[in-house]
């Protein structure tokens, strides 16, 4: 039988505004921005409100992906290794499920997007607190499995996502075999779940070992690693665990600076899935977080969402991470 035709309370629940907002926009009427009325309308015209009745669609089922730590800014997230594992593999999940996948822009451009973006259900990587990507979706009622435990989850959310604590402990405990002392944090980027879990269970591992926190902020755009500057200058810091891709290249590029030998001086484990780190000058030891293994599983919850709305199953899923030693985090034959 044919579609509902959309209702004035439809396009204000999609569009977050109220239902008098929706008739000045649509009306041309009332005391109501000229964005906010381009805005309604664009969401009306997705929604197909006003279009003739027609039969059931027929469009391809598709699943949306979007990386919101960082949404709004400009970053080719693509670039990353992480995510363009986790993309490839997504596609080839989604594909073999009947499923067509669009990725979507860090940079949001226009504000509508969110609000008029046709997809079945949504596939969300690294949301911060207060997502205003995730807002909309939830608005407009479209389904979302999160990549990263959400910062607040709600009792029907659904997310795959590694045990950062664990992880984070097993990294800290292989630096403090191999003889590091001072070991240096190198994150603090981020807002998402990822940052905090780690973060704060290397706090918890410093005060149960009663080693000082040694916290260096990471920046996308420190080539040089000037942010270890301090820490290896007066000898603070004897081993790094950086969070973020470029990390190790960073403190890297900072111990060459200093005069700092890997791994007689400086141990470095750097979470990535670079493959270019272990041909790196010491190779350096890095953390898988599996980003095929969880795109699987993502894509096929979201799957399960769409298909059984009735049936959820939410709640976490975890992909145990792994850590990979190699040189750069070889145990010292002396003290530092």
């Amino acid at each position: 039988m044919p579609a509902a035709s959309p209702t004035i309370a439809d396009i204000a629940r999609a569009a977050e505004v109220s239902t008098a907002t929706v008739s000045h926009a649509l009306n041309g009427t009332g005391r109501i921005g000229e964005a906010t009325r381009r805005r309604v309308r664009a969401v009306a015209t997705a929604l197909g409100y006003g279009a003739p009745a027609a039969g059931p669609r027929t469009r391809t089922r598709t699943l949306g992906l979007a990386v919101t730590t960082f949404a709004g800014s400009a970053w080719n997230y693509v670039a990353v290794s992480y995510f363009s594992r986790w993309l490839t593999a997504a596609t080839a999940a989604a594909h073999a499920r009947g499923y067509a996948l669009t990725t979507l822009p860090a940079d949001r451009g226009a504000e509508a997007l969110w609000h008029n973006l046709a997809v079945d259900g949504m596939l969300l990587l690294d949301s911060p607190d207060g997502d205003p990507v995730l807002r909309a979706l939830r608005a407009r009622g479209i389904p979302v499995v999160f990549d990263g435990r959400p910062t607040a989850p709600r009792p029907e959310d659904t997310w795959v996502d590694n045990d950062h604590a664990a992880t984070t402990r097993e990294v800290l405990d292989h630096l403090a075999a191999a003889g590091a002392q001072r070991i240096a944090l190198h994150g603090g980027f981020g807002g998402e779940y990822y940052t905090r879990a780690v973060t704060t269970a290397y706090e918890r591992w410093c005060e149960e070992h009663a080693r000082p926190p040694i916290p260096v902020r990471f920046d996308p755009h420190d080539g040089p690693g000037h942010a270890f500057d301090e820490p290896f200058a007066r000898g603070a810091a004897d081993a790094v665990y950086s969070l973020y891709d470029p990390g190790g290249r960073q403190a890297l590029a900072a111990a060459a600076r200093h005069g700092l030998r890997v791994p007689q001086d400086l141990l470095i484990v750097c979470a990535s899935e670079d493959p270019a780190y272990g041909t790196a000058e010491p190779p350096v030891s890095t953390v898988t977080l599996h980003p095929e293994l969880i795109a699987e599983a993502a894509v096929a919850a979201l799957v399960g969402l769409v298909e059984s709305p009735a049936h959820p199953t939410p709640g976490g899923r975890t992909v145990p991470a792994a850590l990979q030693p190699r040189a750069s985090s070889a145990p010292r034959t002396t003290p530092s």
